[in-house]
């Protein structure tokens, strides 16, 4: 198993509420974590077989931009 890092703009807990639908059904991840008290809003992913590139299209999907760190 893989963690995978990103800097992004998941803000609140409204924007979190927004993302965990497609994060949870998202194939291959199995567990994720936003820390709203990082200011750079650190989300970690911990997957088996995706790459971070399938996690930032994802995020992308409903609105918000991922960086992998």
């Amino acid at each position: 198993m893989k963690t995978i890092r990103f800097k992004t703009n998941i803000n609140c807990s409204n924007c979190l509420a927004k993302v965990t639908p497609s994060l949870n059904h998202k194939e291959g991840i199995v567990s994720w974590n936003v820390d709203l008290d990082n200011p750079d809003k650190i989300l970690t992913v911990e997957t088996e077989s995706l790459v971070a590139e399938d996690i930032v299209k994802t995020l992308k999907r409903v609105g918000f931009e991922a960086t992998e760190i």
